[in-house]
């Protein structure tokens, strides 16, 4: 089994600190688990964020007080470091990137030649709108155009050629907001792109952790249904930030991609 989504942001870049992370992998029977970090962490991805944090008073304190806090050969230098040794499990280094249309060339730039075993693009944020930090940020928010930019912009994500994979693809339902419209487009779109692109789709136990009384475990039974049909690859991931959390409901997700 396999936990492909685990960042490592809360403790220090050691052999100690990642051995945490696999001893909760061997305790939970995995085979392989994906390290990775945000890339808003690094200094040089941060100048991306100028619009959200300028668009939203909170975003800017929230990312003023995260981002930027390392430079990217610390993380580099860390991988290296790890793959000298041996586990137990089989890790895979990777980092998870905001996809923002406008600055492709900028992230195509600093991932290059950096050896990374993944990249994972993920959609936080719609027109600068950070949907997925607070239920009561969707006050006044028009839900149905947001579901609309927020499908829209990950089919842009898939078709960019940058990644291999997209983060929890519905995680724009956290907190229970509904679109009046159906969304078997825009999953189609999003499936058929993920394909071409020869890109994985997450099956996410996180977003339910965090909002389990609004949120699915994992992709809502229509869109699996629409990726498996266009032979998406599923990834089971817990979206851990914490070595607590490494596995959690991954014997869950793998049951619904069988019974799919």
């Amino acid at each position: 089994m396999i936990d492909g989504h685990i960042h490592i942001e809360r403790g220090e870049y050691t052999n100690e600190w990642v051995n945490q992370f696999v001893n909760k992998a061997v305790e939970k029977q995995l085979n392989e688990i994906w390290l990775l970090e945000h890339c808003y962490r690094f200094e040089e991805f941060v100048p991306m964020y100028d619009s959200v944090c300028a668009y939203s008073n909170y975003i800017d304190t929230w990312f003023h007080r995260k981002a930027g806090v390392l430079k990217l050969e610390k993380y580099l230098s860390l991988i290296r470091q790890i793959r000298n040794n041996q586990f137990p499990v089989k890790i895979k280094f990777g980092l998870e990137i905001c996809y923002f249309k406008q600055f492709e060339d900028l992230v195509v730039e600093l991932i290059k030649d950096k050896d990374f075993d993944f990249l994972l693009g993920s959609v936080h944020f719609v027109d600068n709108f950070a949907f997925d930090h607070k239920a009561e940020h969707w006050n006044g928010i028009n839900v149905d155009e947001i579901y609309h930019r927020y499908f829209e912009t990950s089919v842009s994500l898939a078709q960019s050629g940058i990644y291999d994979g997209i983060a929890h693809p519905d995680s724009i339902k956290l907190f229970g907001h509904k679109q009046s419209y159906s969304l078997s487009e825009y999953y189609t779109s999003l499936a058929k792109e993920l394909s071409k692109n020869n890109m994985y789709a997450e099956q996410n136990s996180g977003v339910f952790r965090r909002c389990p009384n609004t949120a699915t475990l994992g992709m809502d039974e229509e869109m699996l249904k629409i990726m498996s049909k266009n032979n998406v690859r599923i990834i089971t991931v817990s979206d851990a930030h914490c070595p607590e959390d490494v596995g959690d409901r991954i014997l869950e997700l793998n049951n619904c991609l069988k019974n799919n």
